[in-house]
């Protein structure tokens, strides 16, 4: 625990078949969260039950083989949530990865190794998955940066699924060290770096709530009819929340239920009321979720149209303490999800961008571009990385 921070499940050295200093990523490490296959190995999703219970891979996934050609070396597996369902970065199997950014908070999940080990240092990038945040989450409790791909832009065979709809391949890398920026400066660093790298009158502020009310009908019946003032601020992405967690305990269902029913595996608190929730849940309203799905794809693309980008925060505030109440982290939780689940439904590519420190705890913003748009996106976010830099020291100067 000491020397790797938790991160890792089991270590080993995968390395090129032929390795060459031309090769774009030769020289580098790489770590892979425990649902990634590797020949001769159980890929154990988490949870000893399921190792027990699996056998050994009979090939690598893809993914994989794909930065080993490319030069890079694959030194282990990292810890996960159970069964990928959780964002907290929690397992009471394995432990919980300590967070090199804030050591008495969460790391995220459900990818919470992978982040730890960048974060650490402890490899060059990492991969996870991400279904409703697990890679943009500790990404940015980490101070890291993550990516979550377009749906089904990334090859996910080999790879155990959570959900048909929604699973991504992601990654997360590390730059430098950021100064530290109030919380309440973060949109305002990013829009100077952006006019200072892009020209003037290129950033347009909206209400991304009310654009949602009105262009996707099809929420109306996922709307709360509490007040819920003091757990969701926008009612519309509540309700597309809502949508998105309920078509995702069902295809967890069709995907895992059989395997859940017959095993009955010791499941964290949380993870395993979701987990028996899905398996007891009818079809009900599971058409609804997908005509949301389809309306709100179709409306953040007209929204976004073919060069623009969507910013909001990662998630909803810093990252939980360690041990803190379930209840309390399962309110975080609702409130993470009205802005995870944006690029969730929608299968939009998302980046969580770290912003350094305020108060000691990392801060992040996201961006999101339009489902295919991968290279793009992050085109502009190495394009925007010197300005930001650059901004953030500004905002850093002018609090003394």
């Amino acid at each position: 625990m000491a020397s790797d921070h938790g991160a890792f499940m089991t270590k080993f050295i995968l390395q090129p078949a032929k390795p060459s200093p031309g090769l774009p990523l030769n020289g580098l490490t790489f770590a892979i969260k425990e649902m990634f296959d590797v020949e001769g190995q159980v890929t154990g999703f988490g949870h000893p039950e399921w190792a027990r219970t699996h056998s050994a891979a009979c090939s690598t996934a893809p993914t994989v083989l794909a930065l080993l050609e490319a030069g890079a070396t694959c030194v282990g597996k990292t810890v996960m949530d159970e069964m990928a369902y959780s964002i907290n970065g929690e397992n009471k199997h394995y432990g919980t990865p300590r967070n090199p950014c804030a050591p008495d908070r969460i790391p995220g999940g459900s990818s919470s190794g992978s982040a730890v080990a960048v974060a650490a240092k402890l490899v060059d990038f990492s991969l996870g998955t991400d279904t409703g945040g697990s890679v943009r989450v500790p990404a940015s409790y980490c101070g890291i940066y993550g990516f979550r791909p377009s749906f089904d832009v990334v090859s996910t065979s080999g790879v155990i699924l959570m959900t048909q709809s929604f699973d991504t391949v992601g990654w997360f890398a590390r730059d430098p060290k950021l100064l530290s920026i109030p919380a309440d400066r973060v949109a305002q660093v990013l829009v100077k770096a952006v006019e200072k790298t892009f020209g003037g009158n290129v950033v347009k502020k909206t209400t991304l709530g009310d654009y949602v009310k009105d262009n996707v009908p099809s929420l109306d019946c996922f709307l709360s009819k509490e007040s819920d003032e003091n757990i969701y601020n926008i009612p519309s992405l509540a309700a597309l929340s809502s949508a998105f967690r309920l078509l995702e305990r069902y295809e967890f269902k069709t995907i895992h239920g059989e395997w859940v029913e017959k095993v009955r595996p010791d499941l964290s608190p949380g993870i395993s009321e979701r987990i028996w929730e899905g398996i007891r849940m009818t079809e009900e309203k599971v058409d609804m979720c997908r005509l949301v799905k389809k309306e709100f794809h179709a409306a953040l693309t007209a929204f976004l149209g073919d060069d623009s980008i969507l910013a909001i925060p990662t998630v909803a505030g810093p990252p939980p303490k360690l041990q803190t109440d379930p209840s309390t982290l399962e309110i975080f939780r609702a409130r993470a999800f009205s802005l995870l689940a944006i690029a969730g439904v929608c299968g939009f590519c998302q980046v969580s961008i770290p912003l350094g420190m305020y108060e000691n705890l990392p801060v992040s913003v996201s961006l999101l571009a339009k489902h295919g748009s991968d290279a793009f996106l992050l085109n502009v976010v190495e394009t925007l990385y010197d300005s930001l830099r650059e901004e953030i020291s500004i905002a850093e100067k002018a609090s003394y």
